[in-house]
């Protein structure tokens, strides 16, 4: 691997510099204390009009050059851009915190219809995708259907024009700010599990489909249970083919393996955990001037940021050259799942006792109570988006070769 920029990719970085630098609206940058900023697919629907206001520019200041959807082909509005190029967006749009336009829609389905949607399909849904007026859900899980998601029961029934579908989804990120939701559904009981299932796209509004918050342990709305009673879908909707859902499901997966964002996301905490330690305010809570064991494990932490760094640019690299990763990207998802708990516990034991402190807006509470409140939301990170124990497995299985258990 070269980790130095050619002169193109130099180039390339310094213009998406300048447009972040330029175009983002005050709303997204680093320090805003405007309520729930960072959030677009909230903003575009919020009550203030300021903040719609930012994500309308945002995103007109994205299309402008492609970026909503930097990895579609330019026949579909998108970029086009190639690997590399996409891995030095991300890198720069991460480091800046700028929020991504367009969610799942652009970063899942629209790469998804465009490999199997028909021609109708592409017309209807990728424009909408990219303009930012349609945001979509990924209806997956259900209640006994997680890792194992081939066990799904959601049954879509044949009538007519239409599917009937019944079921429950379950940790439905984003439906209750989203428009359409996409979603897996068995529409053969009787075929082995890993065949009978159909992908299907449908309103969000659609009678009988309805959406309940789930409330996480820090108090914050971010998904929900989905419930369908006998909601119609047009059976127009059904990308690929009938009960050939669960491969159109997996390659759409296949979308979400890098992860640069990570290893940026976590060296940043721990430099401004460092900063912040080390300073006026910060040095009176923190336990590192006491505490070797304490500097040595930051140490180390910041040292696994550069691991994971490199875990994603071995991906990216692999991809340039044409290469489909599968136990790297899972390397990878495991080790970041894995460093942003050990950092959220490393955050508070340097805090000791003002660790406890959850309010934010207490002045005694350090970095804005924000390890305190990583190391309740990273619980899930090792479950979510596909467990630990099943990252190893394929680690196991298709990276070292070791016989199924």
């Amino acid at each position: 691997m070269d980790w130095n920029d050619s002169a193109e990719q130099a180039t390339f970085r310094a213009q998406v510099r300048e447009v972040i630098e330029t175009k983002m609206p005050e709303r997204y940058r680093r320090g805003s204390s405007a309520e729930g900023a960072g959030s677009w697919q909230s903003d575009r629907i919020s009550k203030d009009p300021a903040a719609r206001q930012a994500a309308s520019e945002w995103a007109n200041a994205l299309a402008e050059r492609g970026w909503i959807a930097p990895h579609w082909p330019k026949e579909y509005g998108g970029a086009g851009l190639s690997p590399m190029e996409q891995f030095v967006f991300k890198q720069e749009m991460a480091q800046a915190q700028a929020p991504g336009v367009g969610g799942m829609g652009v970063s899942l389905l629209g790469p998804t219809l465009i490999v199997h949607g028909t021609e109708a399909q592409r017309a209807e849904h990728l424009p909408r995708i990219l303009s930012g007026e349609v945001a979509w859900a990924e209806g997956y899980s259900e209640p006994g259907a997680g890792s194992d998601l081939a066990s799904l029961q959601t049954r879509a029934i044949k009538d007519g024009d239409d599917y009937v579908i019944n079921g429950q989804k379950i940790w439905t990120s984003g439906a209750h700010t989203a428009d359409w939701l996409f979603a897996l559904v068995r529409t053969d009981p009787e075929a082995p599990k890993h065949r009978g299932i159909s992908f299907l796209m449908m309103d969000i509004h659609t009678p009988g489909l309805n959406v309940r918050p789930l409330i996480n342990m820090a108090w914050e709305h971010g998904f929900n249970e989905t419930f369908f009673e006998d909601v119609r879908v047009p059976a127009k909707n059904l990308v690929g083919d009938e009960n050939r859902g669960w491969y159109v499901g997996a390659s759409l997966l296949d979308f979400e393996r890098s992860n640069i964002a990570g290893a940026i996301e976590n060296r940043r905490l721990l430099t401004n955990l460092i900063t912040y330690a080390g300073s006026a305010e910060g040095r009176p809570k923190s336990r590192l001037s006491e505490s070797v064991a304490l500097r040595h494990e930051l140490a180390d932490a910041y040292v696994q940021t550069e691991v994971l760094f490199n875990f994603s640019f071995r991906i990216i690299s692999m991809q340039n050259r044409g290469l489909i990763p599968n136990y790297e990207a899972s390397t990878s998802k495991l080790f970041n799942s894995e460093l942003v708990q050990r950092a959220a516990r490393l955050g508070t034991r340097v805090f000791g006792l003002y660790g406890n402190l959850w309010d934010r807006d207490d002045p005694m509470a350090p970095m804005g109570a924000q390890f305190t409140r990583l190391y309740v939301t990273s619980i899930p990170r090792t479950i979510a988006a596909g467990s630990s124990e099943i990252q190893r497995n394929i680690i196991a299985t298709r990276g070292l070769g070791l016989p199924r258990g």
